[in-house]
């Protein structure tokens, strides 16, 4: 038996690959990397990192909502960047998105993100009690 149910939106890109938008399992939500898709036409917004930056939450919150949740319940996150000099941006952007208290969250330096995206987010969110 499981308690597991998928959570997929059209208000966020489409998986591009063999994962789903979110998993849920009992109250806890699991949300794959979001990256800076629009989610009409499956194409980067821009190249403009902070207009990346703001698609990447915005697509993680239309998940949240899917999920029945918001971006106030999300508990960890985790920011992917392929340059580490955007820290600041972001830190500035989260503040549009998220109030105190804050979720625990990692920032990690990478290479490279998929379709040559400049920032990529996942997060765990926990609904109800």
């Amino acid at each position: 038996m499981s308690n597991k149910a998928v959570i997929n939106t059209e208000q966020a890109p489409a998986a591009i690959g063999p994962y789903s938008q979110a998993i849920k399992a009992g109250n806890t939500v699991y949300m794959s990397g979001q990256i800076p898709l629009d989610p009409k036409t499956m194409e980067l917004v821009s190249q403009d990192f902070e207009a990346q930056a703001r698609q990447v939450f915005t697509n993680l919150q239309a998940v949240c909502h899917e999920a029945a949740g918001s971006m106030q319940d999300i508990v960890k996150l985790n920011i992917y960047l392929t340059d580490l000099s955007n820290f600041a941006v972001v830190n500035q952007i989260m503040e549009e998105y998220f109030q105190t208290p804050y979720p625990a969250r990692a920032a990690v330096g990478v290479k490279e993100l998929p379709k040559g995206s400049q920032v990529e987010a996942e997060a765990v969110m926990v609904i109800g009690d």
